[in-house]
């Protein structure tokens, strides 16, 4: 019996369908803040700033405000792309000696680097970048924003006074990494009952139990009242510091002041079907570029993906994923422009927008900031610990992220605003998702339910076992195979979240087996 669970239920999620905005996020409830935003006149900017903001609350082992991320957006007026960049970057005082190799092993998380000793670039305040999220949110809302900034973060605080309702869901989040929590007692205060147990309501679900989060609550009312400068030259940005550095961080006010977001222009690929607008620099959006453009210029199947197409896929992003490690890295000139979750906005009048933010590993680094209530990021881990490559740990160095949300037009004027979560199968999911819509005619909904592979550069395939035999056999043929199947937790595919639009008509759905995860649509 190759595992416990059962090979006849079936997992159907339908997507929500609009004339008015749409929201797809990760959480329920986020989705619901975004909604609310566009009901009340806002753009797809302005939800998605509200949307970024609750997700913040609501999964806190995600992202947060000591987040850093992507957004990339579709101004219908305009009928272009544009992309606000806001990945972390490393402290400027930090010392790559401070992160000798054990000579024993790899990490202990995500990506298979030389093991540091003592985990320094994985967990603890060793392991925090400068967050990029609340610059990013700032740069967006100060160029394409309607509503008031306070408007836009008050339902965050509002959340984070009432706090997270736990349930089983948060208890697995918790439980499988209650170790690693219990490690700093500020984290095991705020996630933790008796700093070792997950905390939840009864068994009958009649006791409901939350987190406290009103010391976030309160950093996110600042945040409100003064703006993105209370975080990086204000007193949130003082607080954060000081709580890092009595941790053993290097993270200073310096590395806050010094840091923008950029407002850059996307990378674009265009084919006989249609056109990908995807986030450009060190960021997942070259990778999943080359890979589709392999994938465009193969033999795929003219009606829905078979055989031909999957080996294609596999091919090409096991190409792509091999120039990527090999390659990419900080080597662009100065002055070019620079645990995750993903959600996507549509809103009535055909703006789009596509946001991934993350702390990169669930709770990031393991580290609460007591003073402002963040869960910190574990941004140092995206750099190769070993000295000389291409990727190296160096100060000031931006990180090399997996992230890759993108907006994509058909040939037929479809829009589609779509991402995902999970470290580099991020890249794989998109791209496939994104070619059964372009490629292969499938609707938002369809592309959602069509079994996906992963390959995310091992030089091996992992497949999802609802694909035909013929499918497994053919991409057995070309790479090594194993069978996955997906699951709540822990995930083997990414976790994506998209909306569309043809026609006037909107669309929006996300991960089938994500149980927070849902598209809601603006109410008029």
């Amino acid at each position: 019996m190759p595992d416990n669970f059962s090979n006849s239920q079936q997992v159907h999620k339908p997507a929500v369908i609009s004339t008015t905005g749409v929201v797809a996020a990760q959480h329920a409830g986020a989705a619901n803040v975004g909604a609310r935003v566009l009901a009340e006149g806002g753009d797809a900017v302005d939800a998605a700033i509200a949307t970024s903001l609750a997700l913040g609350v609501l999964e806190p082992w995600m992202s947060g405000l000591a987040a850093g991320g992507c957004m990339v957006l579709w101004r219908a007026k305009a009928q272009r792309a544009e992309v606000i960049n806001f990945g972390m970057r490393a402290p400027l005082a930090i010392n790559p000696t401070d992160y000798p190799l054990s000579g024993q092993g790899t990490a202990s998380d995500l990506f298979p680097w030389p093991n540091v000793v003592d985990d320094r670039n994985v967990k603890g305040a060793t392991a925090v970048a400068v967050p990029g999220m609340v610059a990013g949110l700032g740069l967006a809302h100060q160029k394409f924003g309607r509503m008031r900034w306070a408007d836009l973060v008050q339902p965050s605080v509002k959340l984070a006074q009432e706090g997270l309702l736990t349930d089983w869901y948060s208890a697995l989040m918790t439980g499988a990494n209650a170790r690693a929590l219990s490690e700093d007692p500020d984290t095991a205060a705020y996630f933790l009952d008796d700093g070792k147990w997950p905390i939840v309501g009864g068994w009958t679900a009649v006791e409901q139990k939350r987190l406290d989060q009103s010391t976030l609550a309160k950093t996110l009312q600042i945040l409100a009242e003064e703006g993105p400068e209370a975080f990086y030259r204000g007193s949130i940005g003082q607080d954060l510091v000081r709580d890092v550095r009595a941790k053993g961080g290097c993270l200073s006010l310096e590395d806050l002041a010094s840091y923008e977001a950029d407002h850059v222009e996307p990378l674009t690929y265009t084919w006989h079907k249609g056109t990908i607008f995807a986030s450009p620099a060190l960021t997942g959006g070259p990778t999943l570029l080359s890979a589709l453009q392999a994938l465009c210029q193969a033999q795929i199947d003219p009606g829905l993906p078979g055989a031909k197409t999957y080996q294609a896929m596999a091919l090409a992003l096991d190409s792509a994923f091999k120039a990527r490690l090999n390659s990419m890295g900080d080597h662009e000139s100065p002055t070019s422009p620079g645990s995750t979750t993903h959600f996507s906005v549509v809103d009535a009048e055909g703006n789009l927008c596509a946001v991934t933010q993350t702390l990169l590993s669930v709770f990031g680094s393991k580290v609460v900031s007591p003073s402002t209530g963040l869960v910190l990021n574990n941004g140092i881990m995206w750099f190769d610990p070993e000295p000389g490559k291409p990727n190296a740990l160096a100060p000031g160095k931006r990180c090399l992220t997996n992230y890759s949300p993108i907006i994509g037009r058909g040939a037929d004027g479809q829009l589609i605003a779509l991402g995902a979560s999970g470290g580099r199968k991020i890249l794989g999911a998109v791209m496939q998702i994104a070619s059964y819509m372009l490629n292969h005619g499938m609707s938002l909904e369809e592309a959602f339910h069509q079994p996906r592979i992963d390959v995310s550069g091992n030089g091996k395939v992992i497949a999802d076992p609802l694909l035909s035999v013929e499918i497994q056999q053919a991409l057995a043929a070309v790479l090594p195979t194993t069978l996955a199947r997906r699951h709540v937790y822990p995930y083997a595919y990414a976790c994506p979240a998209g909306v569309s639009r043809h026609n006037g008509l909107n669309m929006g759905c996300t991960e089938t087996y994500t149980p927070y995860g849902d598209a809601v649509a603006a109410q008029r």
